[in-house]
């Protein structure tokens, strides 16, 4: 049986379609055979889906041998944390920011390592493939459900001098997703060890129904709650998570949405402040308000192929302290090489402690420095055949990079064109050196060149 839910680093698929309790069973099986991980760490979103296939991976695991720690609901960092710190492996049931009827898995190896999407990944999609859910049961592990969240937040708030951060009031939005409960546990540790912050909590109770709508504040329509809070609430800032909160989006004082590329940046300047010529490594879409605060901070630059196994590879190769993809994964050394959504925002808000300086003063030279589109989502029958295409087009004209799709460097404009990992669409991004009329005109170029694409059939 072909298990399409699998993607190029995880699983996701439509409820009944592509994922369902048996497949989640043997899912499990699979994980334990080809691992052999000795424990796995599991916990699962507020999808109303997520505790019975939660149940059911947990079954295909222990038949296969592993021992079990469920920690219920949580966010796939708090698996990751798990894993790391009882070198054990790691299976989060989670669709993230998909819409309601999607689920899937996102799964690291001992140690909350990743799996090699072209190795070990695929042995467990073959492997599972095969099982036909009748296959005998030797040594069955052992179960236990135990949280480990004081633990997680403990560590999480071991990022920052908590006594250090000023008066400032932060909107908190957990978009019904899983972020709330761990979310109240950082504030309240927060602020016994001495921080001073105010908080507004919006859509705080974790709901599968999702009522204000999928949280993912990466789309535009999905942004004004959260703007116009910070404005009502006359806020310092403004964070929005999506449905497991590994990813985490800003919001300045003014209601402004932070770009990934920024937040990027500014994570890199406050890492590198107390590591200078710390290597930081992130990815290739846009690169140019990082790649120069990096220099500008004395850092090792690197780029990484985007995908949590992907970056967390790069990351150990250099010994990079910070990692940050523009779509909203930070990644951090001291928290085993993985991506956190709770981190993020304690760094900035110290960053704007220790600066004195509003959020918006923080990223407003980079904005007019560097400005970019934000990420154009095109949906074309081939989008290898589209990027093909445009290299085609430009490759006389600009220098070129493989790296992830096609990077195209013209010296006063940049573009890159690339496939989804998680979804059929070809993703756009483009940047200029200081220069907004010039951004929109080549936004409009490509625009008008993919759509002659498609009219061909491409």
């Amino acid at each position: 049986m072909k298990l399409t839910a699998f993607k190029s680093y995880d699983v996701r698929g439509r409820l009944g379609k592509e994922i369902n309790e048996g497949i989640a069973r043997r899912i499990g099986r699979a994980y334990a055979e080809v691992l052999a991980p000795g424990m796995v760490v599991v916990g699962h979103d507020a999808r109303e889906s997520s505790p019975r296939l939660s149940t059911a991976l947990v079954e295909g695991l222990r038949a296969g041998g592993a021992d079990v720690r469920d920690l219920g609901l949580c966010g796939t960092e708090e698996v990751y944390f798990g894993a790391g710190v009882l070198d054990a492996g790691g299976i989060m049931v989670t669709a993230s920011h998909n819409p309601v009827d999607y689920n899937g898995m996102k799964l690291v190896a001992r140690g909350a390592r990743p799996i090699d999407p072209k190795g070990a990944f695929a042995t467990i999609r073959e492997v599972a493939e095969g099982l036909s859910g009748s296959e005998p049961v030797g040594r069955e592990g052992r179960y236990t459900y135990a949280p480990m969240r004081d633990r997680f937040v403990h560590a999480i708030c071991d990022f920052v001098e908590a006594g250090a951060i000023s008066p400032l009031k932060v909107v908190l939005n957990a978009g019904n997703g899983a972020a709330g409960p761990t979310a109240d546990a950082i504030v309240a540790a927060l602020a016994e060890r001495g921080a001073r912050l105010k908080v507004e909590r919006q859509f705080w109770t974790p709901d599968g129904t999702f009522p204000n709508g999928i949280p993912n504040p990466l789309l535009p329509e999905n942004r004004n709650a959260t703007a116009q809070a910070v404005l009502a609430a006359g806020a310092d800032l403004g964070v929005a998570w999506d449905g497991d909160f590994d990813r985490c989006f800003f919001f300045d004082e003014t209601g402004a949405f932070l770009d990934g590329e920024y937040v990027v940046a500014l994570l890199a300047q406050s890492f590198l402040a107390s590591e200078p010529g710390a290597s930081i490594v992130f990815d290739p879409r846009v690169i140019w308000a990082t790649k120069d605060t990096v220099t500008a901070g004395g850092g090792s630059a690197h780029l990484s192929r985007v995908g949590h196994a992907y970056m967390k590879t790069e990351m150990r190769r250099h010994k990079a302290v910070y990692g940050g993809e523009m779509s909203a994964h930070h990644y951090f050394r001291e928290f085993f090489y993985c991506d956190s959504g709770m981190i993020p925002w304690l760094k900035v808000i110290e960053l704007m402690s220790r600066t004195g300086r509003k959020l918006s003063g923080l990223v407003a030279d980079l904005r007019r420095r560097f400005p970019s589109s934000g990420e154009i989502n095109f949906r074309v029958s081939d989008p290898q055949a589209a990027i093909k295409g445009l290299v085609a087009r430009y490759g006389e004209i600009a220098t070129v990079d493989r790296l992830d799709g096609a990077s195209l460097d013209f010296g006063a404009w940049r573009a890159n064109i690339r496939a989804s990992n998680t979804e059929p669409l070809l993703r756009l991004n483009v940047e200029t050196r200081g220069d907004a009329a010039l951004l929109q005109d080549k936004v409009n170029e490509i625009r008008a060149i993919l759509g002659a694409m498609q009219s061909d059939g491409v």
